[in-house]
């Protein structure tokens, strides 16, 4: 990535205005008090879709203000994909995404589409690379991505306020327009600032990874103008479980291997990989999002190969071999031997021509529908997403502004639209603001 030129000015609220070089991310941590108060559009949440949606409406020559209660910007962004950032797909289908109304995203994703973002990452000189189902990484740092949206906002004079956070959000009917405090801290000072605008975006994320600054401010903001909030609960988290499997996932921490995970009619062919706490991977994380608690979910540990047909062949070729031999050449090792226990214990010194086809059937169905019982998931501390969110049918799909609310704009991981894992989640934070930041 070149070396960004322009710096972002960052107004301070007690003194002076300061200057923060945009290429040194890890270390953007400064807070502004003393802004303009009147704003064409205050975005509350500088994450992905917030710093977006500001870049999208300043573009149409509004004055914006960006709000961002933690002490540095994008936070999510700069540990996603490993610290690479999957930050689109190249393939992106309203099927990809988890909602209680699947039709909400057609037109935000119609709107904006990936080659559009690939377009800007282009223009900024960012090196990247598609790998596996369409997943576009950053080939450096995530950092890359962060600096240049920050870079954007730099070129369209958006404010950005850090260590701050909105309260007592107002809307007067006869003005038309939104008051709300904004405070903000830092180790030494905190202060006040009454602000006015007639357009609020909420782009303050959700309960995913609190670290990162996941919060419950935009539902509970939702509420407070008779919005309903979907039922929440993580999503693209690990499994744990408290049964036979706990210690069987103990021994097995760090082995992976690809499989079908399958429940309630959806099914992924990813890795699973044991860990010391249950099951992880992408097949797991993906089947996550359409787990309830108290499902079971089926895993076929050969989705690739008819097992039944192969052991059989192998019963005629090699019957002077133990079953566990033949797996270890199709499967890691330390997997076969718990297996072994689990389902052919009485028949494991048998070589597999002693073995009766009946029998080759009975296990070979057992290794393709491994039904395993999850006790919950590993929750909001490791979840890449909140299932959930403000219900879309209080939403405008055409601009994301409420219902009968005028001026209100809700975009991002807060609405009740979820992407799966590849990038879709960014996809639609890129879509959505884009989508409210065109109608400020």
């Amino acid at each position: 990535m070149r070396m960004l030129e322009r710096r972002l000015i960052i107004k301070e609220a007690l003194s002076k205005e300061v200057e923060v070089e945009i290429e040194d991310v890890s270390f953007y941590n400064v807070v502004m008090t003393n802004p303009d108060k009147s704003y064409d559009a205050i975005i509350l949440g500088a994450g992905a879709a917030g710093l977006f949606c500001a870049i999208t409406a300043a573009k149409n020559g509004n004055k914006i203000l960006v709000i961002e209660k933690s002490n540095k910007v994008g936070k999510k962004i700069l540990m996603s994909g490993g610290g690479r950032c999957n930050f689109t797909n190249h393939e992106v289908n309203p099927e990809h995404f988890v909602s209680n109304n699947i039709h909400f995203c057609k037109s935000a994703l119609s709107k904006y589409s990936p080659q559009d973002f690939i377009k800007l990452v282009q223009k900024h000189d960012i090196e990247y690379e598609t790998k596996k189902h369409g997943q576009l990484f950053c080939t450096n740092s995530s950092k890359d991505i962060v600096n240049m949206l920050l870079d954007e906002c730099s070129q369209h004079n958006i404010t950005i306020v850090l260590n701050s956070t909105a309260s007592n959000v107002k809307y007067d009917d006869a003005d038309k327009d939104y008051s709300l405090l904004c405070i903000t801290e830092d180790k030494t000072h905190t202060s006040e600032l009454s602000l006015i605008t007639n357009k609020l975006v909420v782009a303050t994320g959700a309960l995913s990874v609190p670290t990162l600054g996941g919060s419950s401010f935009g539902y509970e903001l939702a509420k407070e103008f008779d919005l309903e909030v979907t039922e929440l609960r993580a999503g693209l988290v690990p499994f744990m479980f408290s049964d036979f499997m706990k210690p069987i996932c103990e021994r097995l921490s760090g082995v992976s291997h690809r499989v079908e995970v399958s429940s309630n009619n959806k099914s992924f062919t990813e890795d699973i990989l044991f860990t010391h706490r249950g099951l992880s991977g992408p097949a797991i994380l993906q089947i996550s999002s359409y787990w309830n608690l108290g499902d079971f979910i089926n895993i076929n540990l050969f989705p690739d190969k008819d097992i039944e047909n192969t052991l059989n062949q192998f019963k005629l070729t090699h019957p002077k071999l133990l079953l566990r031999s033949i797996l270890t050449n199709l499967m890691p090792k330390a997997l076969v031997a718990e297996l072994e226990v689990l389902f052919w214990s009485d028949l494991a010194q048998l070589s597999i021509g002693e073995w009766s086809n009946k029998k080759i059937s009975e296990v070979s169905n057992a290794l393709c529908k491994w039904e395993v019982k999850p006790s919950s998931t590993e929750g909001y501390r490791t979840a890449e997403v909140t299932m959930g969110g403000v219900d879309t049918r209080h939403i405008s799909s055409q601009s994301m502004e409420v219902n009968n609310q005028n001026g209100l704009y809700f975009i991002g991981e807060v609405l009740d639209v979820t992407g799966h894992l590849g990038g879709f989640n960014f996809q639609w934070a890129w879509a959505s603001a884009f989508t409210a930041g065109q109608e400020i």
